[in-house]
């Protein structure tokens, strides 16, 4: 596992997260198809043009320091997994600036020199807008008091070590209270390459042996919990010898 030795501390794990009547079963199949149809539509609006495509390029070499610590999941399945779909591209939907992961207990944003992009939620995906030639960052905040563990992924990579991404890949610690921030594809214990929209063509992912162009256009992000021993541990309750007991006799009833 590895610790960033900056301001915003993260860490990489090395250790490998309709009830209804009956009566009307003509209606079920007449409206079930419409259902799916408007839901086709609306995924198709969504769609990028071919020319509106982005990847990410293999960008500028940045300082980012990490250590190695010895944390473990708490369960092989991961808590939460999400995607975002990105293109130079206007997405239509409800404009949000983070996403709320773990019913709030982690915020997802991506931010540029300039501030965060805001995200576009649309029949619960979610989509952003880049520019070629753009660097950005992801940020994850935690709001709670536990540890978790972020497996990030861009174009189908591994944001840690540029494989083809797997959501049981090692990732960075998220701390508790704490932001990690990704800035790029690590290519050393002391420094990333940064993330920068670009062309598909032009995308690490299409030009290394781990990547595939047709999977450029995606973030992806897994989370599991982590056991952290640094962690206070709740004070065990006082034994009890008559538990039962929370007052005088009750009357004969």
């Amino acid at each position: 596992m590895v610790l960033h030795k900056k301001k915003l501390i993260a860490a990489a794990l090395w250790l490998v997260i309709l009830a209804g009547c009956s009566q009307s079963p003509s209606i079920q199949r007449e409206t079930a198809p419409s259902i799916q149809a408007e839901a086709v539509q609306a995924e198709s609006l969504q769609d990028a043009a071919e020319s509106e495509r982005l990847g990410t390029q293999w960008g500028d070499d940045v300082d980012s320091e990490i250590i190695t610590v010895d944390l473990s999941r708490t369960s092989d399945n991961p808590l939460q997994e999400m995607q975002i779909s990105y293109a130079d591209k206007n997405y239509q939907g409800r404009a949000v600036n983070s996403m709320s992961l773990l019913a709030g207990k982690v915020e997802f944003s991506i931010h540029t020199d300039n501030g965060k992009l805001p995200l576009y939620r649309d029949a619960g995906n979610y989509y952003l807008k880049g520019m070629a030639g753009q660097a950005y960052r992801l940020v994850y905040h935690n709001n709670s008091a536990n540890t978790y563990e972020i497996v990030a992924s861009v174009d189908g990579l591994n944001v840690l070590n540029g494989s083809a991404a797997s959501r049981y890949d090692d990732g960075y610690v998220l701390r508790p209270n704490d932001d990690l921030v990704i800035e790029g594809f690590r290519k050393s214990q002391s420094a990333v390459a940064s993330f920068i929209f670009s062309k598909p063509d032009n995308a690490y992912a299409a030009n290394t042996s781990s990547g595939s162009i047709e999977n450029t256009g995606v973030i992806g992000t897994v989370i599991y919990e982590l056991y952290d021993p640094s962690k206070p541990k709740p004070k065990p309750k006082q034994a009890k010898a008559y538990p039962a007991d929370k007052g005088y006799a009750k009357p004969p009833q």
